[in-house]
């Protein structure tokens, strides 16, 4: 990798965790700039659109390693207990290592940024979509029908989602836990309905 790309990509994969940890207002360009190494002139080198456009990038790249995360693990499981266990674990991971400061590396910037930059919210809305379809295509291949897997992808998402929050809040991961057994009962019924 070419100096200028891996100082790019440095840059990108510190904006990450800063943002995800901090929020969009709580991370500034400096702190992006010195804690990446990179050179003072080289934010806008990499990234014309200032603030906004390292933060559209930053969410989307997480964002696509979540997608990843979650197509590695539905396509490896058949069962919704193992498949919901392997998600909620790798998210109580970080939070745990992370010290509670990491949870969604979605959320934080979508809750702060989406109202002031259509490029966030764009980065945000491609991230829960592509997440939403995945956890329906995953519910779908256990057969539960189309219609209600998408549903129930959206049910899925909004309880993890809030499940994070309530334990980066309470620093604890009990609601995570929580949250975990209640979304196997519904994906369970919904899949015994079936068959």
């Amino acid at each position: 990798m070419k100096k200028g790309a891996q100082t790019r990509q440095q840059m990108l994969e510190t904006a990450m965790e800063l943002f995800n940890q901090q929020g969009y207002h709580g991370t500034g360009v400096n702190q992006v700039l010195a804690e990446s190494s990179a050179p003072r002139g080289s934010l806008y080198f990499h990234f014309p659109g200032g603030k906004q456009q390292l933060a559209a990038e930053a969410v989307a790249a997480s964002g696509q390693h979540v997608g990843e995360l979650l197509a590695l693990v539905l396509a490896d499981v058949a069962e919704p207990r193992e498949a919901v266990s392997a998600i909620l674990g790798h998210f109580e991971q970080v939070l745990v290592e992370s010290d509670y400061r990491s949870g969604c590396p979605v959320a934080t910037v979508a809750l702060e940024a989406c109202a002031e930059s259509a490029d966030v919210r764009n980065a945000c809305d491609g991230a829960y979509e592509g997440w939403q379809q995945q956890l329906a295509e995953g519910f779908g291949s256990w057969g539960i029908p189309a219609d209600q897997a998408g549903n129930l992808a959206v049910v899925a998402l909004s309880m993890i989602e809030g499940a994070l929050l309530l334990s980066k809040v309470q620093r604890d991961v009990t609601p995570l836990r929580t949250v975990g057994e209640q979304l196997i009962v519904l994906l369970e019924s919904a899949r015994a309905e079936e068959n």
